[in-house]
């Protein structure tokens, strides 16, 4: 099977690294023309350069932001076809006792993980409608489908979140001939955090940890952006209001 998206425009957020970047390389490899966006303005102008393509530095967690880029992608390409929602995490923060957590830790995990992708789905919906043709693939984790190895509160709490926003923008969006699903990946080493996450786990525990995937090994950033691709094309129509894990094969 060969995934063409040539004449597609595609808008890749959390585009500066990691899965982001994966991912607007494979849809920039298949034929769309793409649009980065992301808090880090430098990273993603580096992404933007590498991948030849052009680039939005934006914090997504507020609406007016998010609602002017879709403007600014109409405005530039007269179309939206994909939204690929990579841009989250956690922000730094680490896994503590819930009598810890301060109302900002919860509520900024919250704007990361959640707030983004309601605010450019809320945007583009009226043209993804109009169109009659859309894509939206979110990536969400294997914390929004049961507890997180991470022991983060608030991002497991919003990834699940983000997931049941999937579903309904499929409930709605489906009639009018966009699909909308999650990728749920597991442990991938992209980021700092990510890093010193795998790190902190010592050389046991990290065998504890491969252990326990059919593979035997940690996930890329391009295993991801595969399954995103996938979501994204014209061959995944009747897939919608679904979450893919790809993670190894966790137990």
């Amino acid at each position: 099977m060969q995934i063409r998206l040539d004449g597609r425009v595609a808008l890749v957020t959390g585009a500066a690294q990691g899965i982001g970047r994966a991912m607007a390389a494979a849809l920039r490899g298949a034929g769309a023309r793409v649009h980065l966006a992301d808090l880090d303005a430098a990273g993603v102008a580096a992404a933007g350069d590498a991948l030849g393509v052009p680039v939005h530095a934006c914090d997504l967690s507020d609406r007016d932001a998010a609602h002017g880029l879709v403007a600014d992608v109409m405005a530039a390409e007269g179309r939206l076809d994909i939204l690929a929602l990579a841009a989250g995490g956690v922000r730094g923060q680490v896994g503590r006792p819930i009598e810890e957590i301060s109302e900002r830790d919860w509520r900024i995990l919250f704007e990361a993980n959640v707030d983004g992708a309601f605010f450019l789905a809320q945007a583009a919906a009226p043209h993804l409608k109009a169109a009659g043709w859309g894509r939206i693939v979110a990536i969400a984790s294997g914390a929004g489908l049961r507890p997180s190895l991470t022991g983060i509160h608030a991002y497991t709490a919003s990834k699940h979140a983000l997931v049941g926003l999937v579903k309904q923008l499929s409930f709605e969006l489906a009639p009018h001939g966009t699909t909308a699903n999650a990728v749920a990946p597991g442990l991938i080493l992209t980021n700092p955090a990510t890093h010193a996450q795998w790190e902190s786990y010592g050389p046991e525990g990290q065998k504890r940890v491969l252990g326990t995937l059919h593979t035997g090994r940690l996930g890329t950033p391009e295993d991801i952006a595969s399954a995103a691709l996938f979501l994204a094309s014209e061959q995944a129509g009747w897939i919608t209001g679904q979450v893919l894990s790809v993670d190894g094969g966790r137990l």
